[in-house]
């Protein structure tokens, strides 16, 4: 497997000594994230997010299919990580990293597990059929904070998809594509994200959304994942050095706060897209209405007489 270069000692002793001033390469705060930038495609669940130079895309699926057997009354939902080449030379296809196991790990306790998306509204047929859901997370662009991007876009996805609408007559299920009638948004019971901190001398400093030079060199890391009510859904700690009890506290009621200006910020780029759709889309498109000026007819019968004249 590819291996790619490490930094070399004078750059790390730079980083190192740049933090024990409190300075970063970027010129940001300790505790301040890069520029974040949220677009949606032309089709519903299709997201891409960029942090810095680090970049992902989310794409959300949805399919008729059987539901388990000891959850009757239940849709399904899977969630697949995929770190593509393009992001970096160290990861191949078909050839699973660390890196790529954890992301997907993560982002399963996190949405999945914390049930933020409500399952038993996928139900179609109790027993019998449901709504399977799919959420495909590419990383396209690697430079450091990968689980929190992909959590923004992954949430960001669940809530921009629209499944098909449908019908039940007894043991039928009708299902309606986007043409016949308009699709309905998934039942969301919260919105959690991750915020991702890097600690470095001991513990003594502490980064939120460490580029990939700034990883390389430090001592430890912690993902808490928290919604905007401050309800902690998962904590992750790979190694590193050990964090005392106090400052955990600490760290959650700042990632509590960054979840609320992040969560406020995907709900407003949600309504923006969800208004310039609502000047068009279906409903335009299968409007009968043309517009034309006014006073379209009279302009046409004037013609038509100078014409005969």
């Amino acid at each position: 497997m590819p291996r790619q270069a490490d930094l070399s000692l004078n750059e790390k002793a730079f980083i190192l000594e740049a933090l024990r001033e409190g300075i970063r390469l970027d010129n940001r705060p300790l505790d301040a994230y890069r520029p974040v930038e949220l677009t949606f495609g032309e089709d519903f669940g299709q997201v891409n997010v960029r942090i810095g130079k680090t970049r992902v895309s989310v794409c959300i699926s949805a399919e008729v299919t059987t539901p388990f057997p000891d959850r009757k009354f239940e849709g399904t939902f899977n969630i697949s990580a995929e770190i593509s080449p393009m992001a970096s030379p160290t990861f191949e296809v078909g050839r699973p990293t660390i890196s790529e196991a954890l992301l997907s790990r993560i982002l399963e306790k996190t949405v999945r597990r914390s049930s933020a998306l409500d399952t038993e509204s996928l139900c179609l047929i109790a027993g019998l059929k449901c709504f399977a859901i799919r959420a495909d997370v590419h990383v396209l662009a690697h430079d450091g904070n990968l689980l929190d991007a992909s959590c923004i876009a992954l949430v960001a996805a669940l809530q921009h998809f629209r499944r098909p609408d449908f019908t039940v007559e007894g043991e039928k299920v009708t299902v309606y594509s986007i043409r016949e009638r308009e699709p309905v948004k998934l039942s969301m019971l919260h919105h959690p994200l991750c915020v991702s901190f890097s600690y470095y001398d001991s513990g003594n400093i502490v980064l939120i959304d460490a580029t990939e030079a700034e990883e390389k060199v430090r001592e430890g890391e912690m993902v808490i994942s928290v919604n905007k009510f401050g309800e902690v859904c998962q904590i992750a700690k790979y190694g590193g050095i050990t964090v005392d009890a106090v400052t955990l506290l600490g760290w959650t009621r700042v990632a509590t706060e960054k979840v609320k200006e992040m969560t406020a910020f995907v709900q407003q780029k949600l309504a923006e897209d969800e208004k310039g759709r609502g000047a068009g889309g279906l409903i335009a498109e299968l409007s009968a209405e043309n517009d034309r000026p006014e006073n379209a007819l009279e302009s046409f019968r004037q013609s038509r007489d100078t014409a005969m004249v």
